[in-house]
């Protein structure tokens, strides 16, 4: 699998909420870089769960442009084949501007993947909302009453 074709095939299923067609284009050992987490999500079956809270959170979510080329990853500081995807959205009203940063193994599968948005309001927006869906999906435990 070419990672052109990788990342095109990512666009098409996140553009579609086609979650299902995600599985193959991620390694096992996937990490995903969020705006709002210091460390990594990490492994398919997390970093699904987190894409499958995404694509319910976003409104009016479109791709706006790509971009290829090759940059160190965060694990090992190798070089790797990159696709930067630039995309705009809404969440809980607020209107968000981003990239997606999708770094690719030499199979052409995505071994990382970092988001970063903008302005901070949409940061913030986006991290609550994402929260909130991963404690309802039950991925993450949620606040002790106290």
């Amino acid at each position: 699998m070419e990672t052109v074709e990788t990342a095109e095939r990512f666009r098409t299923a996140v553009e579609k909420g086609e979650l299902t067609a995600l599985s193959d284009l991620f390694t096992e050992d996937i990490r995903l870089y969020s705006p709002v987490k210091f460390t990594p999500f990490e492994g398919r079956p997390m970093v699904l769960g987190l894409f499958g809270v995404l694509l319910r959170v976003f409104e009016d979510f479109r791709y706006v442009g790509n971009l290829e080329g090759a940059a160190e990853t965060s694990v090992d500081g190798e070089e790797a084949p990159s696709t930067i995807l630039l995309f705009r959205a809404t969440v809980n009203g607020k209107q968000i501007h981003g990239i997606d940063l999708l770094q690719f193994d030499g199979t052409g599968r995505i071994k990382e993947f970092t988001v970063m948005v903008r302005p901070q309001s949409a940061v913030h927006a986006l991290g609550q909302a994402v929260l909130d869906g991963l404690v309802a999906d039950g991925l993450v435990p949620g606040a002790v009453d106290g």
